[in-house]
């Protein structure tokens, strides 16, 4: 859609310009009209009319070499110097006034007028000006009370090419829900018929990049009308008052042009929850008031339909939230299978792809992934393939540029030991066997010991078969026990421990924590709430709401959970100790193989690469994907 902007400079900046001119004026104007009316004559002229007493006032110059001097009639008349010892003399005895200033002095009324009676005409016909034009942008002679509190919000108008429906995809339930928006704004008299009316308010929630803001664009551009956007930290200025000022001038707007949609982002920023304490903060809490009015007043918004986009709505204000303001909360989650697919493919018709592209694969592998990040990846693929000299991307392209999306670039200087890469192969390939000796837990994907920026030294990629929703117990346990496994393959190869399972230990204790405070899958504590989670959509900061007492036992139960599972690991590599050496001696000689070379060494019954279980690979940080 094309934005509409409007551009407004300033009061000061006009008087710098007119101030700026006028001084121009003064420096090089002025001398050069005063210069223009002097009168140039010979030396001989000069001296008739000193000695017939016609002199007025008279000026030597002696660096320029000339005498500039006036009749009795104030006329200036210049002529050049010549050699005369009589000259001070005889201009004494003419009469003649000594003077410094003649040329100032040319013409008085010229210099009234220029230095007076001119600057006053141009600063009153600014003023007029700027006068005209607030009234104008503001609606009335009373607008300029609130020229600081007017409404930055972009005006989207109508617009052919606009973002629509078929741009965003992967949230088909949202579009659902905000297409019967859209009917509305085009047919509100089927409504009107039977005594339905719209929500007045619609509030997108979500995690950051799921295509809140987007959203609103592509009901703007479906529904053809004006879309006024703006963010919330906007409304809240210095000064107490402001944001207020600014919530009326944005809904006088779009009264104006109604039907239309207003769009505000990260509403959280003025609709934080109100409290008693003394010393808040006014202003946010009056623009919140203001906000409140304007979408529940005694004055109907007609045609005005807003819409809201938050990643905290737990933190906005009860009175914002209740029906009759924002009467309906759409979700924005994070894309599944289909979803993903649907947008690898959106953001694909923008680059040149080769010809067979499974965005299946690609949509498995970015588990968990939204849809800016979606977009980063096709754009990460695009650049690859220029970087390689091709005109178009491939498979390969796609999936490595998720692996520098989850894990970053490859760290082409970084050089292991044999010792260092010895220990990382048997980490990962500790990781995979564990994984692929249990039931119910994702096939691997790829096995890699190539370094990347993000700090990993390699990783085990896992991938789903489908949309995992639910995950029982027996899952979760597996899940901890894979993450135990390269730990576990490093203590049965080299009998010690070394730095790389420090992220493997960090998300085995956060996952058995969340089964026991969490989950409800522990037998003491049976189906009791011991842990809250604030902000999901950012992160999910979970705190305990238990005893001391409590939070010992959670505790101990948490460390006999992971010992647990780190037994299981271990006895599964033990078993499998022969796989375990010829799959990371395989890992070593190639640095990176796929899930599918991994499973043939795994199920074969020869024994390759005997005479290398010397040399070998684990990492220093493990990503399980």
């Amino acid at each position: 859609m094309q934005e509409v902007k409007k551009p407004r400079k300033p009061l000061i900046y006009y008087y710098v310009i007119v101030l700026l001119v006028l001084l121009l004026f003064n420096f090089l104007a002025m001398p050069w009209i005063a210069q223009r009316q002097i009168r140039e004559v010979d030396y001989g002229t000069f001296m008739d009319m000193a000695e017939n007493r016609e002199i007025g006032e008279v000026e030597v110059q002696q660096e320029d070499n000339q005498i500039i001097f006036t009749d009795k009639e104030g006329t200036v008349y210049k002529t050049g110097m010549m050699p005369d010892a009589d000259l001070t003399q005889r201009l004494y005895d003419s009469g003649a006034k000594f003077s410094g200033e003649i040329i100032q002095q040319a013409d008085p009324l010229l210099s009234f007028l220029l230095t007076w009676v001119l600057p006053i005409v141009i600063f009153v016909a600014v003023g007029q000006l700027l006068y005209r034009r607030m009234v104008k942008n503001a609606g009335g002679p009373n607008a300029m009370s609130f020229g600081m509190g007017k409404s930055n919000a972009k005006i989207y108008v109508k617009s052919s090419g606009g973002i629509r429906f078929s741009d965003v995809a992967g949230e088909d339930e949202a579009k659902e829900n905000l297409s019967e928006i859209v009917d509305y704004l085009h047919n509100p008299d089927k409504y009107k018929k039977i005594g339905a009316s719209m929500p007045k308010g619609i509030l997108l929630v979500g995690p950051p990049g799921t295509g809140k803001t987007m959203l609103a664009k592509a009901v703007a551009g479906e529904a053809n009308v004006p879309f006024f956007s703006m963010s919330g930290s906007e409304f809240v200025e210095m000064f107490v008052g402001m944001g207020a000022s600014k919530v009326r001038d944005l809904f006088r707007q779009a009264k104006e042009k109604a039907p239309c949609i207003v769009f505000i982002d990260e509403i959280d920023a003025i609709g934080q929850k109100r409290d008693g304490r003394a010393g808040g903060n006014d202003e946010r809490e009056q623009t919140l008031n203001q906000l409140l009015t304007e979408m529940d007043g005694f004055e109907e918004n007609t045609g005005v339909i807003i819409l809201a986009a938050t990643n905290r709505p737990e933190s906005l204000d009860p009175a914002l939230t209740r029906p009759g303001r924002f009467d309906r909360r759409v979700p924005v989650e994070l894309p599944d299978l289909k979803g993903r697919e649907e947008i690898l493919k959106v953001h694909a018709k923008k680059i040149h792809l080769e010809e067979g592209v499974d965005f299946s694969q690609i949509a498995r592998m970015a588990s968990g992934a939204s849809g800016a990040e979606l977009a980063n990846i096709v754009n990460e693929a695009a650049l690859r393939a220029v970087r390689a000299g091709r005109e178009y991307v491939t498979q390969a392209d796609l999936e490595e540029s998720i692996e520098v999306v989850i894990a970053g670039y490859q760290k082409k200087n970084a050089i292991l030991t044999d010792q260092e890469k010895k220990i990382v192969a048997y980490h990962e390939i500790g990781h995979a066997l564990v994984a692929a000796r249990q039931k119910n837990s994702a096939p691997v994907q790829k096995i890699t010991i190539v370094p990347r920026t993000s700090g990993a030294l390699g990783y085990t990629m896992q991938v789903e078969e489908g949309n995992h929703y639910l995950m029982s117990q027996e899952e979760l346990e597996n899940k901890i026990a894979t993450l135990t496994g390269g730990r576990a393959a490093e203590e049965l190869v080299f009998h010690s421990a070394s730095t790389g399972a420090s992220n493997d230990i960090e998300q085995a204790t956060k996952l058995a924590r969340a089964m026991i405070t969490r989950y409800g899958m522990s037998k003491d504590f049976d189906m009791v709430a011991l842990e809250t989670v604030n902000n999901q959509y950012l992160g999910g900061d979970a705190s305990l709401a238990c005893s001391a007492e409590t939070q010992t036992e959670i505790d101990r139960q948490v460390m006999e959970l992971v010992k647990k599972q780190h037994r299981k690991a271990e006895q599964i590599l033990a078993a499998d100790r022969e796989k375990l050496d010829q799959l990371a001696a395989y890992l070593y000689e190639k640095e990176t193989i796929t899930g599918e070379e991994f499973m043939n060494i795994l199920n074969s019954r020869s024994s390759i690469h005997r005479d290398a279980p010397e040399k070998y690979v684990c990492r220093g940080e493990t990503s399980d994907v």
